[in-house]
């Protein structure tokens, strides 16, 4: 079903089974405690009343020829003369009176208070109170019928008082049955009637479910709420992350707990989103930037082609033709060649030469070859290299250095300088090349890297498609080194490149 593939059904439900588990073992609870505090009541005042008769019942202890005698003070009467009849040798009870503050213990007109009743195993009435029930529990534990004691004698100490029996409970009636010592042949019963404890443990009973119902209602309906305030980041974020699925890149999950958990993980997709709103807007730019670069030589080619073919010309005209389509053509081969090697890079699929070589002889040789350009152009080249032991692709980083000895060179002011220096700090290896050009307006530094991106007066320096120092950025970076710049305007521009020694 759909309800349960949603998180916040599937939070309410456990939620709402904890809940009724923790209410129904606090019911539980409190309703086995008020019971076990009634039914301990009424068990105090049972085994009261059942030791008081008990205490009644006792016969007097054997003494001799006036054992017989009653003293005034004994409430149990008993009469033996020498031709009474005898039950299997003991003594028959003939008169039984309680004294009164005993039968106080027993209200005879109230049939829910308390009762007894002293039953006699010789098949005689049982004495009992006005309000005992006619129906009382079945005695189980009487014995059949053995002899109290020796035939003919009768006991010859006082039996011990026994305790109180384990009170039970028979429908509506709780009461303690108890067979008294040997020798006396009697069962005493004491109990009383339940029935208004029951009805108050049942009205407890209901108020209990009651009280839990109202509490599971509010508790399910706080949940619901609590549930919904807990995920509405979670729709915030779906939201915002469907308006950018649908084209709108501009759009922020707007958080209002950013120290929370759900607060961090906006934090880090609105990271995530402004990266690939930036990504989104490169790619633009350098599919328009490469549509650009390549619509001149192409546009190169086509005039050409159709103005050799518009009339018939000489040979020199057809050659002069076919090598300026060439130069378009080998163009662009280069920038084709450029972005191919850039995707790799950005790919990761472009590997490394790692080789253990001299950097500062791999400069000194960049430097002799675009020497003949900086005499071309009046600039003086300066070198400070000490040294310099690294790992890496030699070729890759040749391609570096000549890239950014000829930006120097090319943007340099007549007569000018580029001054190279390589040294070591803290375990890297740092080439700093400064020239005193006319420098890189302040809009234009951020931008450097880009791919395609030129500045107004570099677009003057001869026809360069702004992919050199993206791809010297891509090569140091591959190293696991950074590349860095610093200029003004006519006061030259530095670039430093640092480099780890084993990369």
């Amino acid at each position: 079903m759909k309800i349960f593939k949603s998180i916040k059904w599937r939070l309410q439900i456990w939620y709402g089974l904890i809940l009724v588990a923790v209410l129904i073992g606090f019911g539980l609870t409190s309703f086995q405690l008020e019971r076990n505090r009634q039914f301990r009541r009424i068990d105090e005042e049972l085994q009261r009343r059942f030791s008081a008769i008990t205490m009644a019942v006792r016969p007097p202890p054997n003494r001799g020829p006036n054992a017989n005698r009653q003293s005034p003070d004994r409430p149990l009467r008993i009469q033996r003369p020498e031709d009474s009849p005898t039950l299997n040798g003991g003594w028959l009870q003939s008169e039984l009176h309680l004294p009164p503050q005993v039968l106080a213990l027993f209200d005879s007109g109230d049939r829910n208070k308390f009762f007894y009743s002293i039953e006699f195993r010789d098949g005689r009435d049982p004495v009992r109170s006005t309000n005992a029930p006619i129906q009382l529990m079945e005695i189980r534990d009487f014995p059949p019928g053995a002899p109290p004691a020796e035939a003919g004698r009768p006991p010859d100490v006082r039996p011990k008082l026994l305790q109180p029996a384990t009170p039970q409970t028979s429908g509506m009636i709780r009461e303690i049955v108890q067979k008294m010592p040997q020798g006396m042949d009697t069962v005493v019963r004491v109990g009383c009637s339940i029935a208004t404890e029951l009805k108050e443990l049942q009205i407890t009973a209901l108020k209990l479910a009651g009280v839990g119902g109202v509490v599971l209602i509010f508790g399910l309906a706080g949940g619901w709420w609590l549930v919904g305030r807990a995920l509405k980041p979670v729709t915030i974020i779906s939201t915002t992350a469907a308006k950018i699925s649908a084209g709108d890149l501009s759009q922020r999950i707007d958080m209002a707990e950013a120290e929370s958990e759900l607060g961090q993980l906006a934090a880090v997709l609105n990271s995530t989103f402004a990266r690939l709103e930036s990504a989104f807007a490169q790619q633009r730019q350098f599919a328009s930037d490469a549509a650009h670069e390549l619509r001149t030589p192409v546009s190169v080619i086509l005039t050409q082609t159709q103005a050799a073919l518009a009339r018939e010309r000489d040979a020199a005209s057809y050659l002069q033709t076919v090598e300026a389509c060439q130069r378009a053509a080998q163009r662009m081969r280069k920038l084709i060649e450029t972005l191919l090697e850039l995707a790799r890079f950005d790919a990761g699929q472009e590997v490394l030469k790692r080789l253990t070589f001299d950097f500062s002889q791999t400069i000194a040789g960049c430097a002799d070859w675009v020497r003949p350009l900086a005499e071309d152009r009046g600039v003086k080249i300066i070198s400070e290299l000490s040294p310099l032991e690294i790992t890496g692709d030699p070729e890759r980083l040749e391609q570096v250095v000549a890239n950014l000895l000829t930006n120097a060179i090319q943007y340099n002011q007549p007569a000018g300088e580029v001054r190279l220096k390589l040294e070591a700090d803290n375990g890297l290896a740092v080439l700093t090349i400064a020239d005193t050009g006319q420098g890189i307006a302040p809009d234009d530094l951020p931008r450097v890297f880009e791919r395609f991106y030129r500045g107004d007066k570099s677009r003057t320096g001869g026809g360069s498609a702004g992919l050199g120092l993206s791809i010297c950025k891509s090569i140091i970076e591959a190293h696991g080194g950074t590349i860095e710049v610093m200029s003004g305007q006519n006061i030259g521009t530095t670039f430093t490149v640092r480099l780890p020694k084993q990369s």
